[in-house]
């Protein structure tokens, strides 16, 4: 036991793209303390409020020029001859000598997983929906000691493409969300003025301002509360607007699609342009059966009206398979159990 009444300790590394990275550590960070384990953020990004630990700010490695980033195809990140790779790559070894980490759990990067295992340090690899079979995905994730999804084990072919042997070490844990699940509520009449929240995300999105006024001018009947649109309508903290809201606009980040099941609203999701396909393999998935509208392009603004009540008249009750309240228990257990398993190889 350490001087401060932990029982040993676990990295964190953080992508700086989109919030739910931040938000997976955060909450994981919280449930391992409570076990006596300190968690270690490692990113670029900030120090979040709140976080109870140790944070390592590392330097950016996406500055200047970059060139020559994908090592002939065998990474995703690594530029040639560039100061923050070399400086970021040597600020997580010097942190892993001096803290030596039981575990390094790993939110995203092929890169930081290769980086832990040539340091001997175990690592735990988020995996992201989408196709996940290129041969840097292969090779980061074929070095992990254990595998976690942030979707629930109903929701079918979130990676597709994935090889069998990779499938197999793949614990699905559910949707992790902030915020404590809500009851669903039954819908209001049709009389009384109903509400969408119009959600964003902050890892950018195809919708401008002009689609939206038109959208809103098309469908008097709702009163539309837009978050995350740009710096100005930005929250941290959307919660009580979702849980309010009629319906929930939202793109298919997973970060968005926890907290708008864990507050049980029905939604219409329109996947966005991401690497590997990321959303649209989500949206494929939500479309068979999820409380979701799923569309692949932004309605026409007289399509509005029929598309919201469509959504509304979804069941929400859909959400409670995709995100029960347990995730974050279940987070902690993959890396309790990877962490207690590798130390007891002889």
């Amino acid at each position: 036991m350490t001087g401060d009444g932990t029982t040993g300790v676990v990295g964190y590394y953080v992508h700086h793209v989109g919030s739910g990275h931040r938000h997976r550590a955060t909450v994981l960070a919280a449930r391992l303390r409570r076990d006596g384990i300190a968690v270690t953020g490692l990113s670029s990004l900030p120090r979040p409020d709140g976080w109870d630990g140790e944070w390592v700010r590392l330097p950016h490695d996406d500055d200047g020029e970059p060139r020559r980033v994908s090592a002939h195809g065998h990474l995703h990140w690594a530029p040639l001859l560039h100061d923050g790779t070399r400086s970021r790559a040597a600020a997580i070894s010097a942190w892993i000598e001096e803290a030596r980490p039981d575990l390094l759990v790993v939110d995203v990067s092929v890169e930081v997983l290769l980086l832990a295992r040539l340091h001997g340090i175990p690592a735990v690899g988020v995996v992201l929906p989408g196709r996940r079979d290129d041969p840097a995905h292969l090779l980061g994730l074929g070095v992990a000691e254990a595998l976690v999804g942030f979707w629930p084990r109903t929701a079918h072919d979130m990676t597709p493409g994935l090889p069998d042997g990779l499938r197999e070490r793949l614990v699905p844990v559910g949707a992790l969300s902030r915020h404590p699940v809500r009851p669903v509520l039954r819908p209001r009449p049709h009389t009384h003025e109903r509400t969408v929240a119009l959600m964003l995300g902050s890892g950018g999105h195809d919708v401008s301002a002009d689609d939206v006024r038109l959208a809103r001018g098309a469908t008097p009947g709702w009163r539309w509360h837009v978050l995350g649109a740009d710096r100005s309508t930005w929250v941290d903290d959307p919660s009580a607007v979702l849980a309010g809201a009629d319906v929930v606009v939202t793109h298919a980040g997973q970060n968005a699609l926890a907290e708008t099941a864990a507050a049980r609203r029905p939604a219409v999701v329109l996947p966005q342009q991401r690497p590997h396909d990321e959303q649209r393999a989500t949206g494929d998935v939500l479309a068979h059966g999820w409380p979701a509208v799923v569309r692949t392009t932004w309605p026409a603004a007289g399509e509005w009206g029929g598309v919201l009540d469509r959504a509304a008249a979804l069941d929400p009750r859909g959400w409670t398979q995709w995100c029960d309240g347990w995730a974050a228990d279940r987070f902690a257990d993959v890396v309790v159990a990877t962490r207690d398993r590798v130390r007891a190889i002889p």
